[in-house]
């Protein structure tokens, strides 16, 4: 019940901040909405050392379970590799308003982004090496994630400043955090790793929350 009632939750969420960046754009300026989710990829072959004295083991991720006990499956993996990126580039936009930004409170906001988001990362490195899993997968389309930005959009961030930086910048972070909303609902549905059920679930409330502080800082 718990899991549904958040799941719906972030669909109220993701429509009413479609309608947000559809407004803040409709002067030509362009923002890489959220595209459909990626689908999980199939369980992935890994190799599970062995006790002393044992050969190691051939497994499938969706079979394998974690050295704390916890199982978990293609979702959750393919959340964990595509999440790092995905954060990666918040930071990488985030880190471009001190110096462009003409608001004062978007640029605190920026930097809450910049130093909070690196946290999350490191967590998902140390869930994927703990579990043998590479940080990245060829099969994986970076650039067809939900709310993923292009090369285009981060150029011409780059090169804004004062109120032009504030309302690109807005438009694009509040279209990359809406993506990763609809990202973590698919793997608070389909993953089976509670733990990273519960990271998906606070990345969510606090993703949500700066979507909101976003629209005031701008509005204001």
């Amino acid at each position: 019940m718990r899991i549904s009632t958040l799941v719906a939750a972030l669909v109220i969420v993701a429509g009413a901040v479609t309608v947000a960046v559809a407004a803040r754009m409709g002067s030509g300026d362009s923002a890489a909405a959220p595209r459909p989710s990626v689908s999980a990829p199939p369980a992935q072959r890994v190799v599970l050392p062995g006790g002393p004295g044992d050969e190691a083991v051939v497994s499938d991720t969706d079979k394998v379970k974690a050295p704390d006990g916890s199982t978990f499956n293609g979702i959750d993996t393919a959340f964990v590799q595509m999440m790092i990126v995905h954060h990666e580039q918040a930071v990488t936009m985030a880190k471009l308003a001190p110096g462009r930004a003409g608001n004062d409170k978007l640029t605190a906001l920026a930097d809450r982004i910049a130093a909070a988001q690196p946290f999350e990362i490191t967590f998902l490195r140390s869930w994927l090496k703990e579990r043998g899993l590479p940080e990245n997968d060829p099969s994986h389309n970076h650039a067809t994630m939900p709310g993923m930005q292009t090369d285009a959009d981060m150029a011409a961030l780059t090169a804004a400043t004062g109120a032009a930086f504030d309302t690109r910048f807005a438009a694009m972070m509040t279209a990359h955090h809406e993506g990763a909303l609809q990202m973590a609902g698919d793997v608070i549905k389909g993953g089976s790793d509670e733990k990273l059920r519960e990271v998906a679930n606070e990345m969510a409330v606090e993703q949500g929350s700066e979507i909101r502080r976003l629209r005031q800082v701008t509005a204001g």
